[in-house]
């Protein structure tokens, strides 16, 4: 057999039929540059295409196998470690292997992806070098850069060779995606020759050289590199005299790369450990015993809020650091990540990274890359930060584990806090889940001995939980009380302004009103592409579908019936914002949804501002609820409790449950007491009644007997499948063969039910159809009942035919398919 060795590629073609890895010869130019995890460029049918190297097989027959064409990345942009994962993952979430490595590195190298190479800081010319590379820096030097593919185009010059010289630094590569740079670089000047050399040349300077002379000066004394834009503003020195030096061979310029920094000219205060109270410590000492003996452990740590978990978690990481590894902190979202990112730099400085989707391409990649090279040993981040390549992980922590943002709605449709185990058991790594409200599923395995429960019972400094009051608006109504705000509500927002204090209003719905309806024949207004009505949006005056994103001006007259009895029904952000500003004239008020929040920086622009003291009230939707910390915060107002209780979805009461508490746990975190008032039309509601009185043992085990009598997580597993068809008939037909082909194939004591319509049928101008299957199976291997879900989708002839397939769905139904 012939020594060269065989690459398996995954090509990036994601469709059934490609879902399975292709032999690729390795040319013996490049047997050194591709391993495990490397991003290579192949030939596949008449195209070329990228791929991604996940093995090296055995293979006896060569002969009629194609080369790999290049090896894209100096390091490979995935470990062996994530390959692994990937292949786990793309078993169990039921979904192609590229979907699942394209999710794993960052988005800037999924584009039209180039290199150049220019002279690095170490050249110091082509004299007394091999041809080939004398070659290689003649033509850099005639032309300043080149692209990758003309430096191997020139005679002896491989792929080898470059990447050595890059290694020594005669060589810089740059990547770039389209025509925007994925790297800065930045040119520094340095002294060529000695102090005396520098101070004579100097002195023998004509009279008109004033500028030269200052600058020979400088280095003569300050023999430091120093940026070039730098050193010309201290002098007030034009760019030319610099270039006379550099010609004269006295200076030396070089470009340097750096990183882009998300949070450049941002100072953060460095901070110290704070003493533990010695319920924190015992938590603490749970997290470091594993830690310490290299023992994968996952942990609940289960603080009420203002418990002081972050401090755990900062103290935890330094002696994570200290034994030599890395560290991932997952926050739910970008809304919590100002905040975090300020305590994660204060402790650790330049040591930590920020991955989220509010960065830019540039920086993301940046972050990504700072990761990739060693360069920091924090990632901080959302659900994706989770594949941050590390390859000595020690810790993961998942602060607010209980958070649906965690669950991925397309494909892949992982869970982060499964990846995360997985990584966790793969290096021997303590998982750490943080709440004060946790998951129904994590509460059970927590008390049943899968996880080790770490409970936090006490605020720190012995502070009171907030007094928490229901009002039920049913009884305001009877009253008279026809606005947003009940009586206690208003008159407590008032006191609370007037007493300098702030207060937090909370309505998960944003918008100025839910829907328009006609008083005259009861119809309102629909989308004409999704079975859902629009969302009046007053700021611009129309009327939006939140699913399709269809908009249309506010109609004067029914189009049902032509009538003008048309009136805006129920309540958004919008709408409360502008009833603060009738009831209460000088209000001064920071919305916070997704209409204020679309643009870069605009969460921590907010915040920043609430947090400066520069409004009374926060009012927003979930994204305010958790997380949040400000000292003067003393009101919390939950405008409408019961804006989730009443969905189609088993966890509405658990939902309802952990945003109550934790939207009630913004207030009184500080010296000052704290009050929340929650606005309900069911009061006697257990999910309601018992997050007021903080009862939350009550609840997880009340919620765990609902779920045990109905056959609901995490007394079962679910798979939840999402069929959709432009053709009413034709999906019915197929969601019925759909069913009766998995029926034979359930585990014992599973169950299909339905199909029957989605609870929004019609999304886009496609019908929609669930169907979903329990099961008893709670290992966390694939089984045979995920071959047939495969079986399911391989047979699928219909193009017009789509299926999402859910495995334990945090949201039901879902809106995801293939």
């Amino acid at each position: 057999m012939d020594d060269r060795r065989i690459a398996a590629v995954m090509v990036d073609v994601a469709a059934d039929g490609t879902d399975k890895p292709f032999d690729y010869l390795i040319p013996k130019e490049l047997v050194t540059e591709v391993t495990v995890g490397s991003r290579v460029k192949v030939p596949f049918g008449p195209r070329k295409r990228i791929g991604y190297v996940i093995d090296f097989p055995a293979r006896a027959q060569i002969d009629r196998l194609r080369p790999i064409l290049e090896v894209m990345d100096l390091t490979p942009p995935l470990t062996p470690e994530l390959v692994r994962l990937a292949r786990w993952m793309a078993q169990v979430y039921l979904c192609p292997l590229i979907t699942v490595l394209q999710a794993m590195v960052p988005a800037v190298l999924k584009g039209n992806y180039r290199r150049f190479l220019r002279l690095g800081p170490a050249f110091s010319g082509e004299d007394l070098l091999p041809e080939a590379e004398a070659r290689l820096i003649r033509l850099l030097r005639e032309r300043e850069e080149l692209t990758l593919e003309e430096a191997i185009g020139l005679e002896g010059v491989t792929q080898p060779l470059i990447r050595r010289m890059v290694d020594d630094g005669r060589l810089v590569m740059e990547e770039r995606v389209g025509d925007r740079t994925t790297r800065k670089r930045r040119t520094w000047v340095v002294p060529s020759q000695p102090a005396a050399i520098l101070r004579n040349e100097a002195e023998s300077l004509p009279k008109n050289a004033a500028r030269q002379r200052d600058v020979l000066h400088h280095f003569a004394t300050r023999p430091e590199e120093i940026p070039l834009q730098e050193l010309l503003a201290d002098l007030k020195a034009p760019r030319s005299a610099v270039d006379r030096l550099v010609e004269k061979g006295l200076l030396r310029r070089m470009e340097k790369e750096e990183f882009r920094d998300p949070f450049g000219g941002r100072s953060f205060a460095r901070t110290q450990p704070l003493p533990l109270t010695p319920e924190q410590d015992q938590a603490f000492q749970s997290i470091l015993r594993p830690l310490q003996a290299g023992e994968h452990r996952t942990l609940l740590l289960h603080g009420v809020t203002g418990s002081g978990k972050t401090e755990i978690y900062l103290q935890a990481i330094t002696e994570t650091l200290n034994s030599g590894r890395q560290a991932i902190v997952l926050v739910p979202e970008i809304s919590l990540t100002p905040q975090m990112v300020r305590r994660f730099k204060g402790r650790f400085g330049d040591e930590v990274a920020v991955l989220h989707s509010g960065l830019s391409k540039g920086e993301r990649f940046d972050e990504w890359r700072k990761i990739r090279s060693g360069d920091v040993r924090v990632a901080i981040g959302a659900r994706s930060a989770i594949f941050a390549p590390f390859p000595r992980l020690g810790l993961v922590v998942i602060d607010e584990e209980h958070e649906s943002s965690y669950k991925q709605e397309e494909q892949p449709r992982y869970h982060a806090r499964e990846v995360a185990r997985w990584r966790c058991r793969e290096h021997g790594a303590v998982l750490v889940l943080g709440t004060a409200t946790p998951s129904v599923e994590s509460y059970f395995w927590a008390r049943t001995g899968r996880f080790e429960w770490v409970t936090l019972n006490e605020r720190v400094l012995g502070r009171s939980f907030p007094q928490v009051e229901v009002v039920d608006m049913r009884e305001e109504l009877k009253e008279g009380n026809r606005s947003i705000f009940s009586s206690p509500l208003r008159e407590s927002l008032e006191a609370c302004v007037d007493r300098g204090e702030q207060a937090v209003l909370f309505l998960n719905r944003r918008g100025f009103s839910t829907f328009v309806l006609c008083r005259e024949c009861g119809e309102t207004v629909q989308c004409p592409h999704c079975d859902i009505s629009l969302t009046y949006h007053r700021t611009n005056q129309t009327l939006r579908c939140h699913y399709c994103g269809y908009a249309s001006g506010v109609p004067r007259e029914c189009p049902s019936c032509d009538s003008s009895h048309i009136r805006y029904f129920g309540t958004g952000t919008q709408r409360v914002e502008e009833e603060l500003a009738r009831l209460m004239p000088g209000l001064r008020v920071i919305r916070m949804d997704v209409d204020t929040t679309g643009r870069k920086g605009a969460h921590e622009r907010l915040l920043s501002a609430f947090g400066e003291g520069e409004a009374d009230v926060l009012l927003g939707t979930q994204m305010i609820a958790k997380g949040l910390d400000f000292p003067r915060v003393t009101l919390v107002g939950v405008i409408a409790a019961d804006t989730m209780l009443h969905l189609p979805d088993f966890r509405a009461a658990e939902r309802t449950f952990q945003l109550l508490t934790q939207v009630g746990g913004r207030a009184g975190r500080h010296e000052k007491p704290g009050r929340v008032v929650v606005q309900t039309y069911s009061p006697g509601h257990y999910s309601i009644r018992l997050a007021a009185g903080h009862e939350a043992e009550t609840f997880y085990r009340q919620e765990c007997l609902i779920r045990k009598r109905h056959r609901y997580p995490p007394f079962c597993r679910l798979f939840t499948l999402l069929l959709s068809h432009p053709d009413r008939g034709g999906l019915m037909t197929a969601a019925h063969r759909a069913a009766q082909f998995l029926m034979p194939r359930l585990p014992e004591g599973g169950e299909v039910l339905g199909p029957v319509p989605a609870p929004i049928p019609r999304i886009k101008d496609r019908y929609r159809i669930q169907i979903m299957i329990k099961y008893e199976d709670h290992t966390d291997e694939p089984t045979d009942l995920v071959e047939a879900m495969r079986q399911l989708k391989a047979g699928l002839k219909d193009p017009e035919l789509r299926i999402g397939i859910d495995r334990e769905g945090v949201s039901l139904p879902f809106d995801g398919y293939r």
